[in-house]
């Protein structure tokens, strides 16, 4: 996936080179290069932060239910 990302910036920067001003040259460099690669790498990664996500929401434990009181500090009856 690397080798990909690496191809697209080279070929986005030899673009923006021939471009013939320096705005025209960022905005393809920008448009053209890191906003399709971002795109890329998010849609790419949402299986795995889908993943990581139930992991950490499974390994939280639930101490109580937020409707329950607390009884950590209640002391014995009588």
């Amino acid at each position: 996936m690397y080798i990909v990302a690496i191809a697209w910036l080279f070929v986005t920067v030899l673009m923006a080179l021939t471009e013939r001003s320096v705005t025209a040259g960022l905005l393809t460099f920008l448009l053209y290069g890191l906003a399709p690669l971002f795109l890329f790498w998010w849609v790419v990664g949402a299986p795995k932060r889908r993943a990581r996500n139930a992991v950490r929401s499974a390994s939280v434990p639930v101490e109580h239910f937020p409707d329950e009181p607390d009884q950590q500090h209640a002391h014995r009856d009588q």
